[in-house]
């Protein structure tokens, strides 16, 4: 296929030899296969933030520094220079939370680099060679959804415990290959300790998560995994090898009603999403 313009640099550089076709296009980024060499690779190409559609963004990028004082300053007044920083750093957290979670044991495709706004990394396949597909493509048995349910949820707590929240994970962002799911799509990641919102979308994660397993295994329904990690992770007795069990007790010594109000809202904004991210999938 005729090469986009965005691509073109880095062909022009030797790091890509080819465009193959183009896999997807989202919210925030097209999706192409490429040819570097002898490797079938991936190159993700963001949209420019005036183009993306991705929704909440400030809360996504609470937390993020730039540790020069010139470019946070820029990027806190909002001037043209700091929005072209904030749009590097939005594609940069990518790249960065990828590596840490590789660093990690964590599932994710091997990054190989961001250039001008293209992420290159690794392109994940089925047994056969084939494109691995999305988890909300295929059909699971109920022995096989909790084998792999389990594997999301200690790949949750890894995250976890290297100070990341994915924040955007759902049946759309992981893949399946043969040695089982692999997570993707990170620009949204953020820093468990930094950001006030780290809760509530690890909350999210691990129910979105739960909820697509639950349709083949009905007893993950009762589960508490979300709250189970964060009282650890808040206690600092989580870690990469905690055993998590799905129970938790709630303490009702003294009833908080203002929390209680945000979690009917939280699990309302939860479905609002679920039912969008449905639709943009039936799009493509």
């Amino acid at each position: 296929m005729k090469t986009p313009k965005r691509i073109q640099p880095l062909v022009d550089d030797g790091l890509i030899d080819e465009v193959i076709s183009q896999l997807m296009s989202g919210k925030e980024a097209t999706v192409y296969m490429v040819r570097s060499g002898n490797e079938i690779r991936c190159a993700k190409v963001y949209k420019e933030a005036i183009k993306r559609s991705f929704k909440k963004a400030a809360q996504y990028q609470e937390g993020r520094k730039s540790r020069n004082s010139r470019r946070s300053r820029a990027m806190e007044k909002g001037s043209s220079y700091g929005r072209e920083q904030q749009e590097h750093a939005w594609q940069n957290a990518e790249v960065d939370a990828l590596y840490k979670c590789a660093n990690a044991g964590i599932r994710v495709p091997t990054p190989f680099g961001c250039f001008d706004g293209v992420l290159l990394m690794e392109l994940i396949t089925d047994s056969q060679g084939d494109v691995a597909p999305r988890l909300n493509d295929i059909e699971l048995s109920a022995e096989q959804a909790l084998a792999d349910h389990a594997t999301m949820m200690r790949s949750i707590t890894k995250m976890l415990c290297v100070g990341i929240v994915h924040g955007d994970l759902s049946e759309f962002n992981v893949l399946l290959d043969e040695n089982g799911p692999v997570i993707i799509d990170l620009p949204q990641a953020v820093d468990a300790s930094a950001n006030n919102n780290a809760k509530a979308m690890l909350a999210r994660d691990v129910n979105n998560m739960t909820h697509y397993y639950a349709q083949f295994a009905p007893e993950l329904k009762q589960t508490h995994y979300a709250k189970e990690m964060w009282s650890l992770y808040e206690k600092g007795k989580l870690f990469p090898e905690t055993e998590l069990t799905g129970e938790f007790i709630e303490d009702t010594t003294s009833a908080d009603v203002v929390s209680i109000l945000e979690e009917i809202q939280a699990a309302f904004d939860e479905e609002q999403e679920r039912r969008e991210r449905i639709n943009e999938a039936n799009e493509l």
